[in-house]
């Protein structure tokens, strides 16, 4: 019997080679894109996600909030979103107490672990908003 190659290892080697041939490749992180993309300005958001099109539904702010808490439940394993999530709720008017307590709130149901993890990524996001304002 012989050992097959896995044709997914093939590929990855492939683009891993061919990624080594841009310019600045070398240089990118998921940080540094992430920090490229903008964050929507309130109105757009309640316009687009809150009751600018559902009259007497929920606000952005409020759908935000519900979001980082499902990415909470998750584990927070998808740092970009939770960083986007919270940047985007403080800019649709979440204040650093609402983002800490829909997260913290979140341990009862997601454990302290995740809690911790996405509590920390918020921080950050806060932590880089105070400076970008000082």
């Amino acid at each position: 019997m012989t050992d097959q190659k896995n044709p997914f290892a093939d590929i990855a080697a492939q683009m891993q080679e061919m990624a080594k041939s841009f310019p600045a490749m070398e240089a990118f992180t998921p940080e540094g894109f992430e920090k490229m993309m903008g964050t929507m300005p309130k109105d757009m958001m309640e316009n687009m996600f809150g009751t600018g099109l559902n009259e007497g539904g929920l606000d952005a702010r409020t759908k935000l909030l519900l979001t980082l808490a499902g990415l909470t439940m998750q584990g927070a394993q998808n740092e970009t979103a939770v960083r986007q999530t919270v940047r985007h709720a403080a800019e649709a008017g979440a204040t650093e107490q609402h983002i800490s307590e829909t997260i913290g709130m979140m341990s009862v149901f997601a454990g302290m672990p995740a809690m911790t993890r996405a509590l920390d990524l918020a921080q950050s996001v806060m932590a880089d908003k105070k400076d970008h304002k000082s």
